[in-house]
C-alpha cells in the first residue's frame, strides 16, 4: 500500500544535527507537499515547499495557520552547557516542546514523532533522561491519535557545536561497535532522520517506540 501524495509535514528544531536531516529526507521525498519548518534563524535553504517562518519559543504564534500539518516531527533539543542552566535546559527541551506540540494538536494535527531519548523516564534521578521522559509524558496527555517516540541512544554526526564528552564516548563506541549489543551502538543520525520521516508518513495508530537498537 503506497502512502497517499502531498503530505504536509510540521519540522522543529531543524537546525540541530537530526533535524536538518530530517528536513533534507522531507525535501527529497516526492510524497511531500510542503514543509513548514520554523526556527530562530533563518535555514537559508530555497525550496518552493518549504515555509521557514522566524519565530520566538518563548512567545509561539498561536493563531498561525501552519500549525495544521498531516504530522509534526519534533527534534527540538538542547544541552545543559548549551543553555546556560539546568532550569533553561528544562525549558527547552520539555517546556518549549510541549508548548508547540499543543499548538499542533489544536489546530488538528494528528501524528506526533518525538526525537527523545534511551533511558527517558520522568521519574529518573538524571536531570536529562527525566526531562525526556517528562516530555514524553506531556505528549501522551495531550491525546495524539498516533505518537511515535524515537528514543535514539549516542547520536553520530558532525555538529555545529563540539561536545567533548559525547565526542570521547563516541570515538570508543566506533572502537568497540562491532563486540556491542546493537541497542549500546551509535546511532548515525541519518538512521533517527530516517526513522522519524518514515513514521511521520505513515503515522502508525496509538503509541509506538523506536528504540536505539533499530536506529543502528
Amino acid at each position: 500500500m503506497t502512502e497517499p501524495a502531498g503530505r504536509q509535514l510540521l519540522l522543529l528544531g531543524a537546525t540541530g544535527l537530526v533535524g536538518a536531516q530530517v528536513l533534507s529526507r522531507l525535501l527529497a521525498d516526492p510524497r511531500v507537499a510542503r514543509i513548514t519548518a520554523p526556527t530562530r534563524r533563518p535555514l537559508g535553504v530555497a525550496d518552493p515547499r518549504l515555509h521557514n517562518p522566524r519565530i520566538d519559543y518563548a512567545a509561539l504564534p498561536a493563531a498561525a495557520p501552519w500549525w495544521q500539518a498531516d504530522a509534526l516531527i519534533c527534534c527540538l533539543g538542547t544541552t545543559r552547557k548549551q543553555a546556560g542552566s539546568l532550569e533553561a535546559f528544562v525549558q527547552v527541551d520539555r517546556d518549549y516542546v510541549l508548548a508547540a506540540a499543543a499548538l499542533a494538536r489544536a489546530a488538528g494535527t494528528a501524528c506526533c514523532v518525538f526525537n527523545s531519548a534511551t533511558g527517558a523516564d520522568a521519574r529518573s534521578p538524571l536531570a536529562y533522561n527525566r526531562t525526556k521522559g517528562q516530555a514524553e509524558a506531556g505528549l501522551r496527555a495531550q491525546g495524539w491519535p498516533s505518537l511515535v517516540l524515537v528514543r535514539p541512544g549516542l547520536i553520530g554526526g558532525q555538529r555545529a557545536q563540539r561536545r567533548p564528552a559525547e565526542h570521547a564516548a563516541g570515538v570508543l563506541l566506533r572502537a568497540l561497535g562491532p563486540l556491542l549489543p546493537r541497542a549500546w551502538r551509535i546511532n548515525p543520525a541519518g538512521n533517527i532522520a530516517a526513522a522519524m520521516v518514515a513514521a511521520a508518513l505513515a503515522a502508525p495508530a496509538g503509541e509506538s517506540v523506536i528504540g536505539a537498537a533499530a536506529l543502528a
